[in-house]
This record gives structure tokens, C-alpha cells and sequence, in this order.
């Protein structure tokens, strides 16, 4: 009887040679190429970022005019004291391509934070409480919508001023639509399910509905969005500053370093052609990137 009491409680053959959760979901996300070359590259600038003082091999500020204008390495004039070469006063082009790199992800994930808790407070509050509450709110977005972004930014900019903390709190006041529109349309979905009105029925408080019922189930497509926000705000980011009313000189900024080579790039293209791809190339992999993870978390590939 002994035997036969252990022997049932040993693990049956199925259950030891199914994997966890957790290894279909490494399986998963490893298997994806869009999220692997993505988060990869999205990485790989983030470390270059958070080392650029001991990488860079210059001082991005220190300006030398007697190296004006150097080639890339590529170049048959170029040099590897400068291998992305130098712009119009001298400044080394790599350093300031890595120094660049911190100011557009503090931008894109600031800006995607602000705008991330307000669009995502209204549009829960609207998809979950309905009524009076979805009809205000959903008059507030179609308001916003209403209103051209980066016009009502170059007006605040240039009435108040521009520095990198007013770029930030004016994109992350600006971009929230996105998150109250989805958020809202996954709060209805998810409001009328069993598990829900279960809690309702046990007599659960409306904010511990809300933090335990409803935002986990909503996570994927907040996660998605978030991504999809921290690109779009490093673009805005690029177009202010290009257009001279975002991050101010001498700070190393992609959209202003674009701006400032735009006189020179018939004859001196990489001026323009290097801080371009270095922002192309960071938003494609922040867009891979959220790609990857809504196919990975999606309900029906979870199996």
C-alpha cells in the first residue's frame, strides 16, 4: 500500500516532458526575429549610451577648427583619430553620436512615461466605468486628435522656451491619445468577462478591480503601445530640434546634428547621412522590438 501511495505521487511522464510557461515563453520570444534583432540593437544602444564617457574617444563639446570637416574612415582622406569624421567646428562625430544616443532614449522613455500614466488612467477609467465618465473622456481624446502635435509643440516651445525638460513635459502632454484609445477599447473587452464580475460579486473594491482584474489582463497591449510611443516621441524629439526648437546647441542631439549638416550635405553627406541612420535605425529596432512582443504575448500564440 506504501509502494502504491508514493508510486502515485510521482510526476507523471507528460508533466515532466512538458516545459514551463516560462520556457515557452524564452522559446518564443527567442524565436521570433523581429523581437530578437530588435531588442538586440535596442540593447546594444542602450550600452553604448550608459558607457559613452569611456567609449567615446573624444569630447563631444570640444570643438577644434583646425579639423573641420574630416571624412569617415571610409573615405580615402579620413582618419582613425575621428572615424565618423568631424562636422563644421571640429567636433568628432562618434562621440557625438554616442552622446546623442543618451539625450533621444531619455526623451523617448520620459515622454513615453508621462503621456503612458495619463493616457492610460483616462482610458481605463473610460472603458471600465462607462457612461457620463467614457463620454467625457472620449470628448477629450477626439479633442486632442483634433489638434496637430507638432505645430502646438513648436508654439509652446517658442512661448515658454526650449530645454530638455521642457521637451519632455510638453511631448508627454501631448502624445497620450494613443494609450487612452487602446486602453480603453481592452478595458471594455476585458470589463465584461466572468472574472470580473466575480470579483464585483465577492465584493472587491473598485481599485482593487482595477489593479488585480483589469491592468493584467491589459498589459500586452500597453506594453505595445508603450514601445510604439518611445519611437514616436524620439521622432518628435528629431523634428524639434531640427527645426531649431528642440534640444538647444551645443548638445549632441540627432535631429539638431541633421540640421546643423542640411547646408553641407551636397558636398559633405555623411554630416547628415550618419545621425540619420543612427535614428533610423534606432526606431526600427524599437519598432521591431514591440512588434516581437505583441505577437509574443498575444493569447492565441501562447500555446
Amino acid at each position: 500500500m506504501a509502494v502504491a501511495d508514493s508510486a502515485s505521487k510521482l510526476p507523471s511522464a507528460e508533466s515532466i516532458l512538458e516545459p514551463s510557461p516560462a520556457a515557452l515563453l524564452r522559446k518564443r520570444m527567442f524565436g521570433h526575429a523581429g523581437l530578437t534583432i530588435g531588442g538586440g540593437f535596442l540593447l546594444f544602444i542602450f550600452l553604448v549610451a550608459i558607457f559613452a564617457p569611456v567609449l567615446s574617444p573624444h569630447d563631444p563639446l570640444t570643438q577644434d577648427l583646425t579639423n573641420r570637416y574630416v571624412p569617415p574612415f571610409w573615405d580615402a582622406k579620413g582618419s582613425w583619430e575621428h572615424p565618423l569624421g568631424t562636422d563644421k567646428f571640429g567636433r568628432d562625430y562618434l562621440s557625438r553620436i554616442m552622446y546623442g544616443a543618451r539625450i533621444s532614449l531619455l526623451i523617448g522613455f520620459a515622454a513615453m512615461a508621462i503621456s503612458g500614466v495619463i493616457g492610460t488612467a483616462m482610458g481605463v477609467a473610460a472603458g471600465y466605468f462607462g457612461g457620463r465618465v467614457d463620454l467625457i473622456i472620449t470628448f477629450l481624446i477626439t479633442t486632442r486628435l483634433a489638434m496637430p502635435v507638432v505645430l502646438i509643440a513648436l508654439a509652446v516651445i517658442a512661448i515658454v522656451g526650449s530645454s530638455l525638460t521642457i521637451v519632455i513635459t510638453v511631448l508627454g502632454l501631448l502624445i497620450w491619445d494613443r494609450f487612452a484609445v487602446v486602453m480603453r477599447s481592452t478595458t471594455q473587452q476585458v470589463r465584461n468577462l466572468d472574472y470580473v464580475a466575480a470579483a464585483e460579486a465577492a465584493g472587491c473594491s473598485t481599485l482593487r478591480i482595477l489593479m488585480t482584474e483589469i491592468m493584467p489582463n491589459v498589459a500586452n497591449a500597453l506594453i505595445v503601445v508603450a514601445t510604439l510611443e518611445v519611437a514616436h516621441a524620439i521622432l518628435l524629439e528629431a523634428a524639434l530640434s531640427f527645426l531649431g526648437l528642440g534640444v538647444q546647441p551645443p548638445d549632441p542631439s540627432w535631429g539638431l546634428m541633421v540640421s546643423e549638416g542640411k547646408g553641407d550635405m551636397y558636398f559633405k553627406p555623411w554630416v547628415i547621412a550618419i545621425p540619420g541612420t543612427a535614428l533610423f535605425l534606432l526606431v526600427l529596432s524599437i519598432n521591431l522590438m514591440g512588434d516581437g512582443i505583441r505577437d509574443v504575448t498575444a493569447p492565441e500564440n501562447r500555446n
